[in-house]
């Protein structure tokens, strides 16, 4: 009995953990991605709600909304319309960083997102 107590607390507290962890994928990451050889500016605000992931991404257009945004532990995925495009992202959350690989039109383009600084 006092070893399936001490597996479910064991176990519960390894989810509160996870569930922190990726919390922390909040707020504002920034990075680029080279696409053809141009370098395009990449700038997201994430916010998670459970298995949710729902903010903003910065386009030509401006910003616009994540779609179909999940999280499954450290990873996460959605999708971005912008100029006719979905272009899907699959990313993996490491605490001070953040990858995300992009499907543009068939290509993939994976970049390196770290924390963005507010600017005052």
């Amino acid at each position: 009995m006092k070893r399936k107590i001490f597996t479910t607390a064991l176990l519960v507290s390894c989810f509160m953990v996870c569930l922190a962890a990726i919390a922390d994928l909040n707020g504002k990451w920034a990075g680029k991605a080279d696409i053809g050889g141009t370098e395009y500016p990449l700038l997201y605000n994430f916010k998670v709600d459970g298995d949710k992931l729902t903010g903003t991404a910065l386009t030509p257009e401006g910003d616009v909304p994540l779609n179909n945004g999940k999280v499954n532990g450290a990873d996460f995925s959605f999708t971005i319309t912008t100029s006719g495009m979905d272009i899907a992202h699959t990313g993996k959350f490491y605490g001070d960083s953040t990858t995300v690989d992009l499907d543009v039109n068939g290509s993939k383009v994976h970049s390196v997102l770290k924390r963005a600084e507010d600017k005052k």
